[in-house]
Parts: C-alpha cells; sequence; structure tokens
C-alpha cells in the first residue's frame, strides 16, 4: 500500500533552516507528482511547494525564494529545504501524491520556528 513517512523537523530560531525528507513506498514514485502540504492550529491545510514528474516547481507566495522541493527518483523520496525561516512558517508540514484520484497524506512534522 501507499506509504508516505515524513521526517526532519523540530524547533529553530527565526533566520534558521530545516530540511524536511518524505520516505515513500507503495507506488510508482517517479510517475507522480508529490506536494508538501502545511497547516497550521486553528488553519486549514495549505499547498506549500509542488514538484512534477519532470522535476518543474511551484511554490506558495509565501515560501518563494526561501523554500526549495526536490525529489530523488532512485530513493523514492522528496524533500523541503526551508531557509530563513519565519514563526509564521509554524505548521505540520504534510508529505502528499494524488494517485488514481486517491489523495495519501504521511502522518506529518511539527515545524516551529521561534521568534
Amino acid at each position: 500500500q501507499v506509504r508516505l513517512v515524513e521526517s526532519g523537523g523540530g524547533l529553530v530560531q527565526a533566520g534558521g533552516s530545516l530540511r524536511l525528507s518524505c520516505a515513500t513506498s507503495g507506488f510508482s514514485f517517479s510517475l507522480y507528482a508529490m506536494d508538501w502540504y502545511r497547516q497550521a492550529p486553528g488553519k486549514q491545510r495549505d499547498l506549500v511547494a509542488s514538484i512534477s514528474m519532470s522535476g518543474t516547481t511551484n511554490y506558495a507566495d509565501s515560501v518563494k525564494g526561501r523554500f526549495t522541493i526536490s525529489r530523488d527518483n532512485a530513493k523514492n523520496s522528496v524533500s523541503l529545504q526551508m531557509n530563513t525561516l519565519k514563526p509564521e512558517d509554524t505548521a505540520v508540514y504534510y508529505c502528499h501524491v494524488m494517485r488514481v484520484s486517491v489523495n495519501y497524506w504521511g502522518q506529518g512534522t511539527q515545524v516551529t520556528v521561534s521568534s
């Protein structure tokens, strides 16, 4: 079955960096676009970054120039490099894939940015 497992979250001061990783299994990773979403307390889950099969990337305006999404098809993994973090980046970050019209999510990893 499809499995997504995030790692790399933590507590960091404003201006710092974190790198999130998502290990996947159960599907042909190289054939699917992958996404990172985030959800802050009391707010909806929002798209942060996407990467297509071919490596084309898209970002939410709030993270452009600070975050970088990448994929490693040999390792079936997707990463999110987060630089110049701000307190408003605090959220649970989720890895996501849509396969055969079904949304799959990881368990999420907490990112907390202190001011």
